[in-house]
């Protein structure tokens, strides 16, 4: 599915040529609908997709084939945003699910402007860390929704910490404050990704049955120190009682300012390697990046068309702050490689492809569907 050679009919079928599938949570139709402000702007994106090049080389987008308004005709009821309940009677907009890894990782600007025009605080998901989605909220849809956030939820566990700390995974519920201080360095790091943003975070310490009171304890006094609340929250175990206190001392940190200091890591205008090198060295603290042959072909494709003003939305592991997922912890002295780039100039963004990240990842070695089976009346088990 990744790689795949297409139009071998004849040229009823099209040209010959190779292609690949991306997941519908990379996909820039997905991308397109969560970053739309209305239902003409999502046309607009939609006629702005790149399709490839004619036999004279010239850009082909998605408006020169006339299929902006089939496309948009689709999507007019799925621009909409989903208004549901929480099992305790609250609301919730659901809207939108993009990747952060592949993708820019944040529900819909027309979900979150619906959320801030009916409630006093709104609170929005970012995916994965803040060298992921929060990187990607604040830099591509705070500048596309003129959005300016007041505060930031950091989540963090005690067992990610541990792992971060050299915890193998079955000893992950084994009590550990020196793996939790050794693991904090990951999370100190999330931390000051925020802060340069203009915005101190809140931590939210996502409580486990397993984590001891030391454990927590150490990390608190660990944020304390860097003058960052920290804040236990039992959601799963209590629901909305659980995260009273969280929510108090998010709502405090909002109101010590009339106003927000927020503001973007970088400036769309630069070039694409100035962003790029921005994001790798502030937000993940690498020393040099590299561009493999196939990213500087591409990186020329782009400049030609006159897209090199758009933001940046990295393609990365989420599993470190490099690009090989088996460095924890904070990892120094390394290179990011950017392998290729997508472009997607629908959604309005750039996709560097960082190591040996895919926009279409693999299925586990044993699949779900093995656990699964039906019986002879039809009951169905296996499926969680």
């Amino acid at each position: 599915m990744r790689n795949i050679i297409i139009g071998i009919g004849g040229k009823a079928n099209g040209v010959m040529r190779q292609d690949g599938f991306n997941i519908t949570a990379a996909s820039e139709i997905m991308a397109i609908l969560c970053l739309s402000n209305n239902l003409s702007n999502l046309k607009e994106k939609l006629g702005n997709i790149f399709v490839g090049f004619t036999y004279n080389n010239e850009p082909v987008y998605a408006r020169d084939l006339k299929a902006e308004n089939a496309m948009t005709i689709l999507l007019k009821d799925a621009i909409q945003p989903n208004l549901v309940q929480t099992l305790e009677g609250n609301p919730a907009i659901i809207h939108g699910g993009p990747f952060a890894n592949i993708a820019q990782g944040t529900n819909s600007i027309l979900a979150t402007k619906m959320g801030l025009s009916l409630g006093d605080y709104v609170v929005t998901e970012a995916g994965f860390g803040a060298d992921l989605g929060a990187e990607k909220f604040l830099n591509i849809k705070c500048g596309y929704g003129k959005l300016k956030p007041s505060s930031v939820v950091l989540v963090a566990t005690i067992r990610a910490l541990k792992h971060h700390g050299g915890a193998l995974s079955n000893e992950l519920n084994t009590p550990s404050v020196e793996k939790v201080k050794k693991g904090f360095c990951n999370l100190e790091k999330h931390i000051e990704n925020i802060q340069k943003f203009g915005i101190t975070p809140v931590i939210a310490i996502n409580h486990f049955v397993k984590d001891t009171d030391e454990e927590i304890n150490a990390l608190i006094e660990l944020c304390h120190q860097l003058n960052v609340k920290a804040v236990v929250s039992k959601g799963w175990l209590l629901g909305g009682n659980g995260t009273q206190e969280l929510a108090k001392a998010v709502v405090e940190e909002i109101e010590k300012s009339t106003t927000t200091n927020f503001k973007p890591l970088y400036d769309w205008k630069a070039s694409v390697k100035q962003k790029i090198e921005t994001i790798a060295k502030e937000i993940y603290g690498a020393d040099t990046i590299e561009y493999a042959t196939k990213a500087e072909q591409d990186l020329k494709r782009i400049e030609s068309l006159g897209l090199s003003h758009l933001p940046i939305c990295m393609a990365k592991t989420q599993k470190s702050f490099s690009d090989n997922e088996k460095r924890v912890g904070r990892p120094i002295n390394f290179t990011v490689t950017v392998r290729e780039f997508e472009i997607a100039a629908g959604a309005g963004f750039i996709i560097p492809i960082l190591g040996s990240m895919m926009r279409m990842p693999g299925l586990p070695s044993i699949p779900a569907s093995e656990g699964m089976s039906i019986d002879d009346n039809g009951v169905i088990s296996g499926l969680s």
